[in-house]
């Protein structure tokens, strides 16, 4: 089971861009993720007649690692470790370390 997945608000915790926050929109492999407005680099794009596209410095977001990123807790407002809790019915759910809170289901 992913501790983070798609649709979560998560912070950086390392790099340029630490303290920032934003949801994540792709998972690239098991380990990267990429998120919104983090990790964003300039690219030069070589402009292409056949497909439309013009050249020139765009901005790019690339992936990050999923231990560089810490899940977001709403109720502290803090960043935090999530764990997984095996519920009676046999499910598997994702709880916040700090409260022992169910993680609610990201909107994705």
């Amino acid at each position: 089971m992913n501790k983070i997945r798609k649709g979560d608000q998560v912070i950086v915790l390392t790099g340029r861009d630490k303290g920032k926050r934003g949801t994540v929109s792709l998972r690239v492999d098991a380990d990267h993720l990429l998120v919104d407005g983090v990790n964003v680099v300039k690219k030069h794009v070589k402009p292409n007649p056949l497909k439309g596209t013009t050249g020139g410095i765009v901005d790019k977001t690339m992936p990050i690692h999923q231990s560089n990123v810490a899940i977001y807790n709403p109720v502290s407002a803090k960043a935090d470790r999530v764990g997984i809790k095996l519920l009676a019915d046999g499910k598997k759910v994702r709880v916040f370390k700090s409260s022992g809170e169910e993680i609610p289901a990201p909107k994705a």
